[in-house]
């Protein structure tokens, strides 16, 4: 859909951002209009600018609206590698460079659509858009995932994940070299208050948000970190670790792209070029089971690409590990 164009007239009262589009745009809604602004999809006079924004008269306001998206989520026939399936439940490995859930640009090929196909009994469960999904890791983020198959399973395991009692362990690959062998960040986390396509902890409105985090191996400008969430917010690890001053290798929105060429070694290089995406692996996820109460805990391994980088930094500095 080509760029919508506005431009705000000069002989009127002035008006918020958000206002102003949903009434000049009839297909947009309000809430449509406030997303498009958040997510960096509109400008005022070429920079992103807040909702509530008053524009004054003579703006230049450019709306980029995404394609709609269908009502309801299609099943396709995607490989899957599912570590655990009952009636009420499905756990998957999901790989780098899946999305969760289709939406704007991302209509298809989901991790949904695959489970549509593979669960004849999915649809509906939690939405239609979003039938099943209780929580969420990034496009790039490879690990474990939980399902749910029913209403009831969808509703316990909303309930484990708001009062933070399910097990999610990360490990990462970040810049630097972290002072202590472990510790505790906490800060607030919500929309970064220019840039509206990422999380900040500067964000005026956010959500509380608690990682815990370990030294697993330390090598020459780099260290492999485990991670434990207490919360989950929104980038919740991307933001803590940038903003410590340790980004995500291979993490191009919170500076983890710019670090690149401070390394010397050209074959490590090279196979984080090869990796092609943030150094974040969801790798163990523990909750009870809906119905049984049973705790179930699922481990995985690091994928290929993360697990290449990790093997080559391990063999040529094997006296960096932490103990």
């Amino acid at each position: 859909m080509e760029p919508i164009e506005l431009i705000f007239p000069g002989d009127t009262d002035p008006e918020r951002l958000d206002s102003f589009i949903s009434r000049s745009v009839p297909e947009l809604t309000r809430s449509a209009a406030l997303r498009l602004i958040e997510t960096g999809q509109t400008t005022v006079n070429g920079k992103v600018q807040k909702p509530s924004l008053k524009l004054k008269g003579g703006e230049r306001i450019v709306v980029e609206v995404p394609p709609p998206v269908p009502a309801e989520p299609q099943a396709e026939d995607i490989p899957l590698e599912i570590l655990f399936e009952d009636g009420e439940v499905v756990v998957v490995n999901k790989a780098a460079g899946m999305v969760v859930h289709p939406g704007a640009g991302n209509p298809d090929g989901t991790l949904v659509n695959a489970l549509l196909g593979h669960c004849t009994d999915l649809s509906g469960i939690g939405g239609e858009l979003r039938p099943g999904i209780v929580h969420r890791i990034d496009k790039d983020t490879s690990g474990t995932i939980v399902i749910a198959k029913s209403d009831r399973a969808h509703y316990a395991l909303s309930e484990q994940f708001q009062a933070h009692t399910i097990k999610r362990v990360y490990l990462a690959l970040v810049y630097g070299n972290l002072k202590e062998d472990k510790g505790r960040i906490e800060s607030v986390i919500g929309r970064h208050p220019v840039e509206r396509t990422k999380m900040s902890g500067k964000a005026r409105n956010g959500k509380h948000a608690v990682t815990h985090w370990r030294v697993v191996s330390r090598y020459p400008g780099l260290t492999l970190v485990r991670l434990r969430l207490e919360t989950g917010r929104t980038h919740q690890i991307r933001v803590h670790l940038s903003e410590a001053g340790h980004p995500l290798v291979a993490d191009e929105l919170y500076g983890g792209g710019a670090r690149l060429a401070n390394l010397k070694d050209p074959v490590l290089k090279k196979l984080i070029k090869e990796m092609g995406r943030h150094a974040l692996h969801a790798k163990t996820l523990g909750f009870l089971h809906p119905v049984s109460g049973e705790f179930l805990e699922f481990d995985t391994e690091l994928p290929p690409d993360m697990a290449r980088i990790v093997a080559y930094l391990d063999e040529k500095y094997p006296q960096e590990e932490a103990e």
